[in-house]
């Protein structure tokens, strides 16, 4: 036994096998304790030993697979994470192992591996050749399938998959894993050795055509269905074998994938041809793939339909109140075709059927077909409950929210910490209010607010480490470090001191927000404040005027000397316009001190950042896509603020320099946000302007989340100008659906609080539009799902101030038919005729003189109707 555990300590893996058979069963036994507690030992070792802990995994694997006795025990040895140390166990030594085991221990040992999921794949060649000793039935797991399929990868699949015995077994499990065994995806090989199966006897060609269908029917992720919807192309399908699942077809074109739902379209239209399809089929398809999103499926659902029409002529009482669903389409295209197709087959309907597409009519067409399909029904009815004069629906504007007030309690205030702490990223309000506490907490109790604090933190590197630098940790881990001493005065002040002009202006706002929470922190340490002045009143960051005199007024009856940055972040954030600014400004001019007589002058003056000012930047494209023309990227700067640069501390002071946009652009995206508006949130032009160089990026390169800022950006105070303006368009063509969203939501607020420049917006469009920076079919979008809120009358005024831009000079921009259909579905219903936009936009009209059928000019013939329409 010592020789065996000797040979494991040393990693002698190779030796292993033969010090085994030495042992009787009773010294294998003994020697499982000693190789459970090495075991144990070995997880302890640092990375240092790394090379001496693989080997002796290695040997443990070997040694505790031979010592275990019973087979549940011996595959939890083998399959156990921890001795594999990211490498492929040594198969070849473990069957060696287990050469001396009876034939039902092994095929035990088999299905046990092959049932860990984790390591079954992996383990593949030792299960299989263990099955084949023991002479067993085949394991089906997953995991075991999946490791089945690698190993013929890895070989001549054609000719390998016919002769191995495992085929029939393990063919059908290839339509039931989980997930797709990688190795079908890889190559098209396996694809053909599937098909040729059936011909060579070894399975039935119904287990492959069932085997699709189903995998087909149970969904999962379009690369998986590739590869089933490929195979059952590749088999096909008999007539016979069409039939025999026209209940899945019907499914699947219902509810699939749009590939695999313009298949089992396609075999469904031949069945129809043959007439084995009933019509009660055919309506129940039709009334599901008749609402799908995807376009291609609803127009071949409708020449489906058409065609069974044809040839059945009675099917029409069955077929066409189905197809009248479709008068309530979104796209007025659709509409058309559905009330061409009725018009067609309307003679073969009863009066009833015939009064029920009249009413059906009547309440979902859009009143650009009304007039046709008055022609075809006669007088249409006015729909049920219809509308008066027309309602714009906005959500209600959001009101501020107020900050909730800081713990008053030590435990509440630990509580609030204890997860601040460990956060990475923490909400801006949460930050505020913990800063707020601990200040209050320090000024009232320093002891025991430190004897609170330590037991939350071991376990954090910065407190672990005995000190820790100001500038890796954020304001409430600062605070704390502070308090426990990680963190010393000399450190605080260093810190302050250091540079506040960083290139980046993004990194400029955080600098502010950091050398605020060192003051507090150095305070704290040395003349502690009763709270701090600059707290914001909401959540937006802003503070309210009257409550930051009432907060001076405290500082003065207390004789406390403020913080310099706590009072220039108060002055920031305190609201400059609006009722009770007045009042506010005369009670802090009559306190009597510094402060209070800043203020007062703040108040009384004009907004912080003026207008700025608007430029269009070619930005150089990485050497690697040297073929293409450089993006012209549009950017606002701002102004120089002379008060900012002499007034304020030294880390406020970079805020005041003007800022074109045009250096270099920096990597801030993944963390701008609530913290960067709240050091500014009544200058929501200035941080407008600042933030844009993040969000044109989503519209112009394809980037994704510099929008998501846009609804906190809109929030804001302040002035609502041409950068914000130009951030909400350029959001609103922004790649990813998630910053469209934002976008969205952004312009909503803007229309609700009655801040939304329209005709400027959609100026901004067209200019974007224009330069390249966004893409038309992604304002379709976006506008879209904006008028779906009931706000039509909002996105019409919008696009009335685009479509002269994008209708201006030559060939129309690609996608405008999309947006020229939002247009008339807007103009319709908010009859936007006797509005001061409802002017023809120069252009339409010769879009709409033209001939054909094209998106393009059936809009635009939508649109111009909807103009002129009394």
């Amino acid at each position: 036994m010592r020789e065996l555990l000797d040979a494991v300590r040393q990693g002698r893996a190779e030796d292993v096998p033969d010090l085994l058979q030495a042992l009787d069963a009773a010294g294998r036994r003994a020697a499982l304790g000693e190789l459970k507690a090495l075991r144990a030992e070995a997880r302890g070792w640092g990375w240092d030993q790394w090379d001496r802990r693989r080997r002796v995994h290695q040997a443990l694997l070997l040694a505790g697979a031979g010592c275990h006795g019973g087979a549940a025990a011996a595959a939890a040895w083998i399959g156990a994470r921890d001795l594999r140390d990211w490498q492929t166990p040594p198969h070849p030594l473990l069957l060696d192992v287990l050469r001396d085991r009876d034939a039902a221990w092994l095929g035990d040992v088999a299905h046990r591996l092959a049932g860990r999921a984790a390591t079954a794949r992996e383990d593949y060649p030792l299960i299989r050749e263990l099955v084949r000793r023991a002479g067993c039935p085949v394991p089906v797991t997953d995991g075991y399938v999946y490791g089945w399929v690698d190993a013929l990868s890895r070989r001549d699949v054609p000719a390998d998959l016919p002769a191995d015995p495992q085929t029939p077994v393990l063919v059908p499990r290839l339509f039931e894993t989980a997930e797709l065994a990688q190795g079908l995806a890889w190559t098209e090989v396996w694809a053909k050795a599937l098909l040729a199966l059936p011909q060579a006897g070894v399975v039935e060609r119904r287990v492959l055509v069932d085997g699709c269908v189903a995998r087909l029917l149970r969904g999962g992720r379009q690369s998986d269905l590739r590869f089933f919807l490929g195979l059952l192309r590749d088999l096909e399908l008999t007539a016979e074998e069409e039939r025999a699942h026209a209940a899945d077809w019907a499914g699947l074109a219902a509810d699939a994938p749009s590939t695999v739902a313009g298949h089992a379209q396609d075999v469904l239209g031949r069945l129809a041809a043959r007439g084995e399809v009933s019509v009660r089929q055919v309506a129940e398809v039709s009334a599901s793939v008749l609402f799908r999103t995807e376009k291609k499926l609803v127009r071949a659902q409708l020449v489906l339909v058409d065609k069974v029409l044809r040839r059945d002529a009675a099917a029409a009482g069955e077929l066409l109140p189905v197809v009248a669903e479709v008068f309530g389409h979104p796209d007025t295209a659709f509409q058309e075709r559905a009330l061409k197709l009725v018009g067609r087959h309307l003679g073969a309907v009863d009066p009833e059927v015939r009064r029920r597409l009249v009413e059906t009519a009547a309440e979902l067409l859009s009143p650009a077909h009304r007039t046709v399909a008055a022609g075809l029904f006669g007088a249409l009815p006015e729909p049920d409950g219809a509308p008066g004069p027309y309602q714009e629906l906005l959500p209600p504007p959001p009101e501020r929210e107020r900050l909730a007030p800081a713990a008053r309690t030590l435990p509440e205030l630990v509580e609030e910490v204890a997860a601040l702490l460990r956060s990475t990223d923490p909400d801006v309000e949460d930050v505020e209010r913990a800063l707020d506490g601990l200040t209050r907490g320090v000024h009232q109790d320093p002891a025991a607010l430190r004897e609170a604090l330590l037991p939350l933190l071991p376990g954090l590197w910065w407190y672990d480490h005995g000190r820790a630098e100001p500038g890796y940790l954020h304001a409430v881990q600062l605070f704390v470090a502070a308090v426990v001493g990680r963190v010393g005065r000399d450190e605080l002040r260093r810190a302050l001191r250091g540079p506040g002009d960083a290139p980046c202006v993004h990194q400029r706002l955080a600098r502010v927000a950091s050398a605020r929470a060192q003051e507090a922190a150095l305070r704290a340490l040395t003349e502690p404040l009763p709270f701090l002045l600059a707290t914001p009143t909401w959540k937006s960051g802003a503070l309210d005027p009257a409550e930051l005199v009432e907060r001076l007024a405290a500082y003065r009856r207390l004789g406390v000397r403020p913080g310099e940055y706590d009072v220039a972040q108060a002055l920031l954030r305190v609201v400059r316009t609006g009722p009770g600014v007045r009042e506010a400004a005369e009670a802090a001019a009559a306190l009597g001190t510094p402060e209070g007589e800043r203020l007062a002058a703040w108040l009384a003056r004009d907004a912080t950042f003026g207008p700025g000012t608007r430029a269009v930047v070619e930005v150089p494209r990485p050497v690697w896509e040297g073929g293409r023309p450089p993006l012209r990227r549009i950017v606002v700067g701002t102004p120089e603020q002379p008060e900012l640069r002499r007034g304020f501390p030294p880390a406020f002071r970079a805020l005041g320099l003007p800022w074109t946009g045009t250096g270099e652009r920096c990597h801030c995206q993944g963390s701008v946000g609530g913290t960067h508006i709240a050091v500014l949130p009544e200058d929501r032009e200035a941080l407008a302007a600042w933030l844009l160089p993040l969000v044109t990026p989503c519209a112009d390169a394809d980037e994704q989340g510099g929008g998501l800022v846009l609804p906190a950006l809109v929030e804001a105070g302040g002035a609502a100008g041409t950068a914000l303006h130009l951030a909400v368009a350029c959001g609103l063509g922004a790649r990813h659906a998630e910053d469209r969203l934002a976008a969205v939501d952004a312009l909503l607020v803007l229309a609700s609080r009655g801040e939304l420049d329209a005709e400027r917006l959609g100026g901004e469009l067209a200019a974007l539009v224009e330069l390249g920076t966004v893409k038309v079919n992604r304002l379709t979008d976006a506008l879209g799902t904006t008028a779906a809120t009931g706000a039509y009358a909002t996105v019409w005024a919008v696009l009335a101030g685009a479509l002269p831009g994008l209708l201006a000079g030559g060939e129309p921009p690609h996608g405008l038919g999309g947006m020229l259909a939002v247009a008339a579905d807007c103009a319709e219903r908010c009859g936007a005729a006797a509005r001061p936009t409802g002017t023809v936009p120069p252009g339409l009209a010769e879009l709409a003189a033209r001939r054909g059928s094209s998106q393009l000019a059936a809009q635009a013939r939508r649109l111009a109707g909807a103009l002129r329409r009394p």
